[in-house]
């Protein structure tokens, strides 16, 4: 696991470099790119199973005035096993031309090295300038791969982990008031965040998905149209509390002067009406998998943190049944590196006494061995303050890039871990376009490491169905 990541301070150093630097970047791009026809960059490894791959990249080429812009385009993907002699050879071509491009190739060998190369309009796909995939031994780097190792035994269920839909919002990427500047979706296309769940739900259609977790941030506003639309479009894809469960994040907080709707004083808590009550502790069980949903919402903040009465629910639900295998979810990161690491500092995540108290209790509880959570927009594994062997795992944002999920593969010997963007046309266009937030930066931020992506850990959980 990476133990570290900017603090706000350099984060919003970053950015006034980034701001500056994009100037004369950006020029000497557009000089480079006259002569060319097409560009073929931000190449990304973004997911790696034990059989199958897929690669993004995105095609543009400079218009009459010299500025990049997306331009449609042809897609091959080259692939062969790394220990060959041979040239890696067309594996994948795309009939539809785009800018977006989204290669999924499957039929690949458990723990075997692979060369790639992507290509469009017979140019190469090279990553974008990003810390993220030019690092020493990233595949985009290296042009190779390696495909994971599943655990032992039957694949028992898929659960897709997911958060921070943040429906009703219309401007993505703001940190302080309009600063930095933020995106919209162009006219005549529908609201990003619609765009955004839409995909995912067709995408958990596609890949067999038996459980959706949503950690919190379904709505940008907690107003009653959003949490009632929202909740309308979940329920399209299943049923409330067995297909797809949910907890409460800090836009879903009950909010001040809203005219009906549950009375806490003078807020008013339209989300628990559509969904649960504040401050309840949601528990679930399938096939002997225990699932326990925290609301980590704070009633007046962005930061998180646990009441009593909550923590005494959840304590004695742990004391009752300490070994089974169990999952919680929440919206806030609970650890000090989570704190130390995000771009908002160490009050943007869970409080830090309520944050040891959940972990001394995981102390007590052997069974817990993954914490989902959101809030942070970004793919990243951090370590536990405690000696417990729990994976606190928090998962990019749904409404922007990279746009997407996690799935949760649960073996008998173990569990697996991916990460997928969204592959509608509208919502890879959505995800290319945020790229651009935070002058350029968010890639940087929030994508991940390969590993925080795509990992696998050996668990014993022989007696789940």
């Amino acid at each position: 696991m990476s133990c570290c990541g900017p603090s706000r301070r350099t984060f919003l150093g970053a950015i006034a470099s980034a701001a500056f630097l994009s100037i004369g970047g950006l020029a000497s791009s557009r000089a480079r790119a006259q002569p060319l026809s097409v560009l073929a960059t931000d190449l990304e490894v973004v997911t790696v199973t034990d059989r199958s791959v897929v690669l993004t990249w995105t095609t543009v080429a400079p218009d009459e005035s010299g500025r990049l812009t997306p331009v449609p385009s042809d897609a091959e993907v080259r692939l062969g096993p790394a220990d060959s002699p041979r040239a890696p050879v067309p594996v994948f071509a795309d009939p539809d031309r785009t800018p977006f491009h989204y290669a999924e190739i499957g039929g690949l060998e458990p723990g075997r090295r692979y060369r790639f190369e992507a290509w469009s309009q017979g140019v190469r796909a090279t990553p974008a300038l990003s810390v993220t995939t030019l690092s020493p031994g990233t595949p985009e780097a290296t042009g190779e791969f390696t495909t994971m190792v599943p655990p032992p035994g039957r694949l028992l269920r898929t659960i897709a982990l997911a958060n921070d839909v943040h429906y009703g919002e219309t401007v993505s990427g703001l940190v302080v008031g309009a600063f930095p500047p933020g995106f919209r979706q162009p006219a005549g296309l529908p609201p990003y965040p619609e765009v955004m769940l839409s995909a995912l739900l067709d995408d958990l259609r596609a890949r067999s998905v038996n459980h959706l977790v949503v950690a919190g941030d379904l709505t940008s506003e907690a107003t009653q149209e959003e949490a009632r639309a929202v909740r309308a479009r979940l329920d399209s894809w299943g049923m409330l509390g067995s297909d797809y469960l949910v907890s409460r994040g800090n836009h879903d907080r009950p909010h001040v002067d809203y005219e009906s709707c549950t009375h806490f004083g003078e807020h008013r808590d339209c989300w628990g009406d559509n969904f649960l009550a504040r401050q309840e502790l949601a528990e679930h069980e399938v096939g002997g998998l225990r699932l326990l949903g925290v609301d980590t919402s704070d009633l007046n903040g962005a930061g998180g943190r646990i009441e009593r009465s909550q923590f005494d629910r959840l304590a004695e639900a742990l004391r009752a049944d300490p070994d089974r295998p169990t999952l919680v979810f929440g919206h806030h990161p609970v650890t000090v590196e989570s704190g130390l690491t995000n771009t908002a500092g160490p009050s943007f995540v869970l409080d830090g006494a309520d944050s040891i108290q959940l972990q001394r209790l995981y102390e007590r509880a052997p069974g817990v061995f993954l914490h989902h959570s959101g809030h942070t927009h970004r793919n990243r594994r951090t370590r536990p303050d405690t000696n417990i062997s729990v994976e606190f795992l928090e998962v990019a944002a749904v409404k922007e890039y990279p746009g997407g999920y996690s799935l949760l593969h649960v073996y008998e010997g173990g569990y697996m871990v991916n990460f997928y963007k969204t592959r509608t046309e509208d919502a890879r266009r959505w995800s290319s376009t945020t790229r651009g937030e935070y002058f350029g930066l968010l890639p940087d931020y929030t994508l991940g490491t390969f590993a925080d992506r795509n990992h696998v850990v050996a668990r014993d959980f022989s007696g789940l169905s």
